[in-house]
């Protein structure tokens, strides 16, 4: 294999070109990215750069001297597989013979009434990020609709700010993947802090004067006066361009465990495009939009390009990610989105610190933990291959590093 080729300039399709440099490609490596911009790392969009604690250089990812030739500003267009050639917008092709594709997520669009306002932002890059930080600047009242990850790290940021939020979902509690319990655990704090938070409602219009975005009409009848409205409504993947290609999307590129496409032993999928087969899900193939698992996927593309198939490894790390909203670090392990139930394990007496299993029978799928980090390592092992839930409780009765030791652990 002389010629590696990755769509995607990310964090995982960064991970992939240094983790193949690393295990001894010699080769040439192209990385094509949609964005003109090297890589860099997106969490802190929707925190640290958009509070202005941190400047746009301080999200640039280490790329050091990494031997590759970059086609930035450049989106993949079509795939052709037959003849080993990716397609790309100013009409050139690029050859390869292996591809990784690392292409990730756009943010999913609202097309209503007033959606082409002025002052309606999304959130998903660096651009984004950047105009929606000078439209905080200038505003008092902020508007975000959607509640889930980037919603409400948006409401934590926009509070410290000093602004008025109002957050709107038509879900019933926000961070919707984990359960009800656990939801209204989240939308006590956001209120705590002071956030006007409207759920089981969604937007029926914005509304502008002189060009610009001034309210939304709810569907309930209501309506909230705004002069910045953020759509935090999910994601789209960036798949359009494999259109045709033969490969298996379900709606993400379907891989095997060792991120290997089923169509193509030639390509390899890394990052929130991979659909892999994950043991917590029983084996389904499994889409994961994290950053964790994006530079993992990465990280193991980048080596596993370099063997024959039936060398590859497979990727088996339960899926990890975390939010800072106010004071609270929440972390999540496995597949809380599965979960029947919700089991508190430890905690605090002030409560401030907890760690929940995520249950389902008495099979531990997931783990939550609040301002727990050094319990997690310990769970992500049992993660692993997860013991009946009794077993776990019996374990923690004997430990004297559990939250809330010597006291009772349990709720």
């Amino acid at each position: 294999m002389r010629r590696l080729v990755i769509v995607g300039a990310s964090l995982g399709g960064l991970r992939a070109a240094q983790s193949a440099r690393t295990a001894g490609h010699d080769g040439g490596i192209v990385m094509v990215g949609r964005e003109s911009h090297l890589p860099y790392t997106r969490p802190p969009l929707s925190k640290e750069l958009l509070k202005g604690t941190q400047e746009i250089e301080d999200s640039a990812l280490a790329v050091g001297e990494l031997d590759v030739e970059w086609r930035l500003g450049v989106p993949a267009t079509a795939l052709d597989r037959e003849r080993r050639r990716v397609h790309l917008a100013d009409g050139t092709d690029v050859p390869y013979d292996r591809l990784i594709i690392a292409t990730g997520c756009r943010a999913r669009p609202w097309t209503g009434p007033g959606a082409t306002l002025a002052g309606v932002h999304t959130l998903r890059d660096l651009e984004d990020a950047v105009a929606l930080r000078e439209a905080l600047r200038s505003s008092g009242r902020l508007l975000i609709v959607g509640a889930g990850f980037i919603g409400c790290e948006v409401a934590a940021s926009a509070r410290e700010l000093g602004l008025d939020v109002t957050l709107v979902d038509i879900a019933a509690h926000p961070l919707l993947p984990f359960g009800p319990e656990l939801g209204e655990r989240w939308a006590a704090m956001h209120r705590d802090h002071g956030v006007d938070l409207r759920l089981g409602v969604g937007i029926a219009a914005l509304v502008g004067r002189d060009g610009r975005v001034s309210r939304a009409e709810l569907t309930d009848g209501t309506t909230i006066e705004a002069d910045a409205v953020l759509l935090a409504l999910g994601s789209v993947l960036n798949t359009d361009w494999l259109a045709g290609s033969g490969l298996e999307l379900n709606p993400g590129v379907v891989c095997d465990a060792t991120l290997t496409t089923v169509a193509d032993p030639d390509i390899l999928a890394a990052g929130d495009v991979a659909a892999v087969p994950l043991a917590l899900a029983a084996g389904a193939p499994t889409r994961v939009e994290h950053w964790t698992t994006a530079a993992e996927h990465g990280q193991l593309a980048g080596r596993n390009a370099l063997l024959d198939p039936a060398d590859r490894s497979a990727h088996t790390t339960p899926p990890y990610f975390w939010s800072d909203q106010y004071d609270a670090k929440i972390q999540a392990l496995g597949c809380p989105a599965l979960a029947e139930r919700i089991e508190l394990l430890e905690q605090t007496p002030e409560g401030d610190r907890w760690v929940a299993a995520c249950v389902a029978g008495e099979r531990m799928l997931g783990i939550v933990g609040v301002n727990a980090a050094r319990r997690l390592p310990w769970y992500r092992r049992q993660l692993t291959s997860p013991p009946p839930l009794a077993q776990v409780r019996d374990e923690l009765a004997a430990d004297p590093k559990r939250l809330g030791a010597p006291a009772e652990a349990s709720a």
